[in-house]
This record gives C-alpha cells, structure tokens and sequence, in this order.
C-alpha cells in the first residue's frame, strides 16, 4: 500500500491512500483521531486503513500537492558513507556507522521545490531509501529490527558541501533540501529492503546507480545501533545512505544548479522528482 501526506486544494492539509488514478483521503474518514501518519502509527492503527483500500477516489492525481510523507518527524537520522562506492570516493576508513541530523523544516516534497542556498554553488545531490519507524522501540536487537518499520520511501538528501565540514549537520539543514516522497510504500509490499535498485538522474541522466543490497551497513544493524542510545519513535526516519556518484566527487564537480531536475527512483517504490530553485534571501 502507497500513503502519503498532501495539502488540498483548499490549503488543508491531509493524508491518504495512494492509487494510480487517485488518492483515498483518510483524512476525512480517520482524521478525528488521527491527525496525520505520524499519530496513525503512533497509535498503532495502520491496520486500520485497510477498510479503505477499495473506497472511492476523492482526488484526482492534479488536484492536491505532495508533502514530506512524515512533515514532522521526531528525529530524523542520516546514514552517511553506507556504500562501498561512496566510501571510496571520500577515502573513508571508520568502520562505525556514520550518523548526522536533518531537522524536519529542512524537508520538502515529491513535485516541490528544492532550494539551492544563494550563498553557496556546491548544492549536491544524493538519492537514498527512507526508512519510516512504525514501532517505538530502544535496545531493539537485530532479529527484531525490521518488525519496527511501517515502511519506506525514497529521499534525496541535498547536501550543501562548501557547509559540511567536520560536522555534517551544516550541510544538511538549509530550508527545502531535503525531499522526502513522493509515498511511504508499506512493509508487507517490500519484504526484504536489501534487494532494491536506487538509482539517481539529473536532467534525465543517470548520475548514481547501486542496489541496497550493497549497503555497508544493513538496516536491522543501524536499527539496533541508533537505538542503543536513542529511543526510535513511530513517525522516525531514519535515511539509509547514498550511493556512488555524488557531484562533489566527479571530474569537474557536478553541481545542482537552478532549473535543474533531480529524481531519485528505488525499485517497488516509485520515483521521487523535484525542481531546482534559487533561495531568495531579503535583507
């Protein structure tokens, strides 16, 4: 099943069942107590959509605007280095998994925009698979991590180089450049989330290419490690890392630049697609 978060046409916001003619607004049927995803997997009432897997569309495909699937996640926990490829490119050695934050005002969605700050001509790209936490949980073990996902997405999780220093976090943070989308594909779609091709284009061509089976680390492994120290809360994400490929690496750099397209596209999810625009800033 596809859910996803969208504004209506009147500017409210909602969330439903996605269909390849339309969506379902659950919204309407379920928003009373839940408000959003988020509280739906809070309360541990997934199951509940279930009912309206066979209702009648409300929206056609034009008529509501795409949100981040969770707008407002508790945390939102980015893998970094968990490709071979990648590790390559940055000459990394560290065996422990990499792990920086992305705050939730930083996101954006699938057909949206995404900003590329004025002060900086080092906007990358790097397409990753979403990981949406379905269960709380903390010292979660290995064997159990993935009955604690709801689902997944795809995410391109734009990085501002000339800002990532020793910390990544500066890098990460810049409004509207992280797109999140465009649906949550749920668990019982995607049994094993390590044989997933990913793959990035920009302006149509091909600019990262891999399969999550070739992660460094697996997804029930970061599970058990982030939640050693942190509680994992329903509505979480956790961003599982990019491939190979990334502009900062290529010879010349390749660049995000305004007018550009960027997709990133996971197989049994869909392909998430945004456009390029320039920050204004006013003084």
């Amino acid at each position: 099943m596809k859910l996803l978060s969208f504004i209506r046409a009147d500017g409210s916001k909602s969330y439903g069942i996605y269909k390849n003619d339309g969506i379902v607004d659950l919204g309407l049927r379920l928003g009373d107590k839940y408000k959003d995803i988020k509280a739906l997997l809070a309360a541990d009432a997934l199951s509940l959509i279930n009912q309206y897997t066979d209702a009648k569309i409300d929206y056609l495909p034009d008529a509501f605007k795409f949100l981040p699937i969770i707008e407002s996640p508790g945390k939102i926990l980015c893998v970094g280095m968990n490709y071979l490829a990648k590790r390559q490119e940055f000459s990394e050695t560290n065996n422990a998994p990499t792990l920086f934050v992305r705050f939730p005002e930083s996101q954006t969605g699938h057909d949206c925009r995404v900003l590329k700050p004025q002060i900086s001509d080092e906007f990358d790209y790097e397409g990753e698979l979403a990981v949406i936490i379905g269960k709380t949980g903390k010292h979660i073990k290995r064997a159990d991590a993935l009955q604690h996902v709801a689902g997944y997405s795809c995410y391109m999780d734009g990085s501002v180089r000339d800002w990532q220093h020793s910390w990544f976090t500066a890098g990460k943070n810049w409004q509207e450049t992280g797109a999140f989308g465009p649906w949550m594909v749920t668990t019982d779609e995607i049994t094993n989330p390590h044989e997933l091709d990913i793959r990035t284009y920009l302006n149509g061509q091909m600019v990262q290419n891999d399969n999550t089976g070739n992660m460094v680390h697996s997804i029930p492994e970061l599970i058990e490690y982030i939640s050693t120290f942190a509680t994992l809360s329903a509505g979480d994400v956790i961003i599982t890392g990019s491939p190979g490929g990334v502009g900062k690496k290529r010879t010349p750099p390749l660049f995000l630049k305004e007018g550009d397209i960027i997709e990133v596209e996971i197989q049994k999810i869909g392909k998430l697609c945004n456009q390029i625009a320039s920050e204004q800033v006013f003084n």
